[in-house]
């Protein structure tokens, strides 16, 4: 929330990335009393809870989804607050008729289908908010990074905990010297329930077996830049999430949200090296396994020592410390361990508590450490009112694409190390992993014929 202006940070980050772009003209921002014209690409799932807060405050002036019995409640909503809505199944189809007439874009797609809408969206000038993981490869977290400055635009990555007070806390305690030196960061989240038309569907067999697609789908369109292969619904419309050519499995889904208090914190920056423990691999590296814990290892900087960061999945947890005054975990969760006390948060990181007694918790609420991040004034878990008051008053979000870009790059690592059950040791300057070879090649994935842009700004 540090309400630097945009052309300041185009200067600072610039200087920083060692970009030798030269970015266009400042697009001018709008009366903060004006309404903006969105467009919504993805109606159905996520769509809806990133664009239902500003149905009553802003236009939506198109709406675009592949999958048109997902979006059909959707489509109605919209269509009942904005009759002159246009609906659109393409949205390349969409910007080439209405690019005039859109300020700004919410994406709410697979990870798979984040990268060219955006990238398309801010070619235009447009504004863009992004569900989160930001992308599905680091390439294109890094691609999208350079994008957001190099077109100027407002950017904003929809990880909701990042815009609550409760993450603000866990980084003013740790800078407070609360936690004392924190050397290890623990984060777990629950089990895969394979269910069929759940978030998570195990197939058949692999590959799936071919079914005819639905008439409400467009799946030429829903694959997007992915390997063409043939329909089945474990893909779509659910549990996509599981198949790694589409998704990231539950680290690339919750990373962004468990992981992001300890990261914004401790400034960790990218990994050095990061393993994982897979017991078992249901079907080589193509599909997210049942359980595996993944050790993520960050250097030093200059304000910490080196940090051991965590992640366990499927039922696997951390082991207690004796001094911790909890006898059980719950689902989910993330404990930054320091030397002077610890700090516990669920699997969003609203409200982090200290790992004390109940007395010398009830002492420390009464006498907090000062708060230094400002708060928003919408209260807990809206980033899309942060993204449009930001489009309006010409500053950066917090999660803007900057900081998501590099949320998700470390996640992102930590999941080919998962999916590979590898070791991995990453340069990131290079962005390269320099004793698998074999896995660079998914560090920037190829994109079907017509599904290629940003290429000019690698």
């Amino acid at each position: 929330m540090n309400k630097f202006k945009r052309r300041d940070f185009l200067l600072t980050s610039s200087l920083f990335a060692g970009a030798t772009l030269i970015s266009p003209t400042l697009i001018s921002c709008r009366n903060p009393n004006t309404k903006l014209n969105i467009a919504v690409i993805g109606v159905g799932g996520r769509g809806r809870a990133n664009y239902n807060p500003i149905l009553d405050s802003e236009n939506i002036v198109a709406m675009c989804d592949v999958d048109d019995n997902r979006a059909r409640d959707g489509y109605e909503k919209i269509l009942s607050n904005f009759p002159k809505v246009r609906k659109f199944t393409d949205f390349r189809l969409m910007f080439d008729e209405m690019h005039k007439e859109i300020d700004a874009v919410i994406i709410s797609t697979p990870d798979h289908t984040h990268f060219a809408p955006a990238m398309v969206a801010m070619e235009l000038g447009k504004h863009v908010y992004m569900e989160k993981p930001l992308a599905h490869n680091v390439w294109e977290c890094r691609t999208l990074k350079k994008a957001a400055n190099y077109y100027n635009i407002v950017s904003q990555m929809g990880n909701q905990g990042h815009t609550t007070n409760g993450v603000r806390q866990i980084k003013e305690w740790y800078e407070a010297g609360i936690l004392g030196e924190v050397k290890e960061v623990h984060a777990w989240i629950g089990t895969l329930d394979f269910r069929p038309g759940h978030y998570w569907t195990l197939p058949e067999s692999f590959p799936p077996s071919k079914q005819q697609v639905p008439e409400h789908l467009n799946w030429d369109l829903w694959l997007g830049p992915a390997k063409y292969r043939d329909y089945n619904q474990v893909y779509a419309p659910k549990s996509w999430r599981g198949f790694f050519d589409f998704g990231n499995g539950q680290l690339g889904d919750w990373s962004c949200h468990t992981l992001d208090g300890p990261f914004w914190a401790l400034d960790l920056g990218m990994p050095n090296e990061v393993e994982s423990y897979v017991p078992k691999q249901i079907n080589k590296h193509h599909f997210v396994s049942e359980q595996s814990i993944v050790s993520y290892k960050f250097p030093a900087n200059k304000k910490r020592s080196p940090v051991t960061m965590k992640w366990y999945e499927g039922g696997l947890k951390p082991e207690l410390d004796p001094d911790w005054p909890i006898k059980e975990l719950e689902r989910s969760g993330m404990i930054m361990v320091g030397s002077k006390c610890s700090l516990i948060t669920g699997g969003r990181p609203n409200n982090p508590k200290l790992l004390v007694s109940d007395q010398e918790w009830e002492d420390f609420k009464n006498n907090m450490p000062d708060q230094t991040i400002p708060r928003l004034k919408w209260g807990d878990e809206t980033p899309v009112h942060e993204w449009i008051d930001a489009i309006k008053n010409d500053y950066l979000p917090e999660s803007n694409f900057s900081y998501g870009a590099d949320l998700t790059e470390m996640a992102l690592i930590g999941t080919l190390s998962q999916r590979f059950a590898a070791k991995i040791q990453y340069e990131s300057k290079k962005m390269k992993i320099t004793n698998r070879p074999d896995i660079n090649e998914f560090l920037k994935e190829p994109a079907r014929d017509g599904w290629r842009y940003g290429e000019s700004l690698s």
